[in-house]
């Protein structure tokens, strides 16, 4: 008896504390979508940053990325700005939250934090770090450049249900004054995609 109470044990908690990762195979050739609920008084990407020397291309699942863009944010370079990243799964005709959010209420002095996943997946190829550190992308005409990479959209070691279906990256900075004051435009944009399962 105890040996098959044993065997039903391990048939059930084994498989459930497998990890597995995941990939999110973009549905938009653009990547960087405008937020499909946008905060009142929100612009989208490509209106707080010229990307007109970013060089952008999509092969399979992989996104290379090169060159630079420029802040065209109009908000003031002594404005602090909050940053949140969140995971959305459409289910039944909404988008609904996932446990998979991370967020920072100063993102300029967090951005280059060599443990948080923005800089893993992104500002570590950032060439002219000592400006953008100095100045943010909160200071309007600031150039972030780019040593050339390669972003990969996964989610690693999940445990517990299996992701499938639509699921979208929600980013959203906002710029706070001096007196903790929202100020008008915030940023909100989203990279949309399927979630497949690769290991």
């Amino acid at each position: 008896m105890l040996k098959t109470a044993l065997l039903l044990i391990g048939i059930v908690i084994v498989p459930s504390s497998r990890a597995a990762d995941y990939e999110l195979l973009l549905e938009d050739p653009d990547i960087f979508a405008p937020c499909t609920e946008k905060p009142p008084g929100s612009i989208g990407f490509t209106d707080a940053f010229n990307i007109d020397n970013l060089v952008i291309d999509q092969d399979s699942d992989i996104i290379h990325l090169s060159e630079n863009l420029t802040a065209t944010w109009d908000v003031e370079p002594t404005d602090r700005i909050s940053g949140r990243f969140a995971v959305m799964h459409y289910n039944r005709g909404s988008w609904e939250p996932t446990l998979f959010t991370l967020a920072t209420a100063d993102f300029c002095a967090a951005m280059f934090d060599e443990n948080l996943s923005w800089y893993k997946y992104w500002t570590k190829y950032i060439s002219n770090r000592e400006e953008v550190e100095k100045n943010c992308f909160n200071t309007r005409g600031t150039v972030l450049m780019h040593k050339p990479f390669d972003m990969q959209l996964r989610l690693k070691d999940i445990r517990g249900t299996s992701l499938q279906g639509r699921y979208k990256i929600v980013v959203h900075f906002e710029a706070f004054d001096e007196k903790d004051t929202p100020r008008n435009p915030s940023i909100c944009f989203e990279i949309r995609g399927e979630a497949e399962k690769i290991k």
